[in-house]
């Protein structure tokens, strides 16, 4: 049995892309969801397909970055199906799948690849944010928590725990704004 997995990272984007190329595919069972790739938690509709597959399935994605975003997550998924009995294939890279010995080899370097690619995308971001810090144009995420409420509250002899649920916010972050 051919079993289908897609994935979209945010609620905004559509599957159907997925959807229609897994059906064209001939996947008789798919499963889809709206979840950053970022790691395997929480991913349940992923969770599921991995439990449902049984010895003898293939299971399908459009798109290696569909499945896993780093090489670790890639392998250890891999070693699950396998230790199932369960084939992988990717659709867009033909030659990406557990298959054969040439296929697992296409797997690791595209993974690799894949890491390397975000690894640089993360890099490159980074520089922009020091560029424009330089340019006195970045200045981060908005402060939600006033530092001067915390220490006024403080000094009426209110403590840490109480602060905390005055003002909705973790201990630590008070202890932070008092250390401030």
């Amino acid at each position: 049995m051919l079993v289908g997995y897609g994935r979209v990272s945010s609620q905004g984007q559509s599957l159907d892309i997925q959807n229609d190329a897994l059906a064209a595919a001939g996947c008789e069972k798919v499963f889809t969801e709206k979840m950053s790739g970022r790691s395997t938690i929480d991913r349940e509709q992923f969770a599921m397909a991995i439990d449902f597959v049984r010895e003898g399935d293939t299971l399908v994605v459009t798109r290696l970055d569909r499945l896993a975003r780093s090489v670790g997550d890639l392998h250890r998924i891999i070693e699950t199906l396998t230790a199932k009995g369960v084939e992988f294939r990717c659709l867009a890279q033909q030659g990406v799948n557990t298959d054969s010995s040439s296929g697992r080899l296409m797997l690791s370097v595209l993974g690799a690849v894949a890491m390397f690619e975000n690894d640089l995308r993360l890099e490159r971001q980074r520089e922009g944010i020091e560029k424009a810090k330089l340019a006195g144009k970045y200045r981060g995420r908005k402060p939600t928590i006033n530092p001067d409420r915390v220490k006024e509250l403080r000094q009426n002899g209110m403590g840490p725990a109480a602060i905390a649920r005055e003002l909705q916010i973790a201990r630590a972050s008070v202890y932070r704004a008092l250390a401030a």
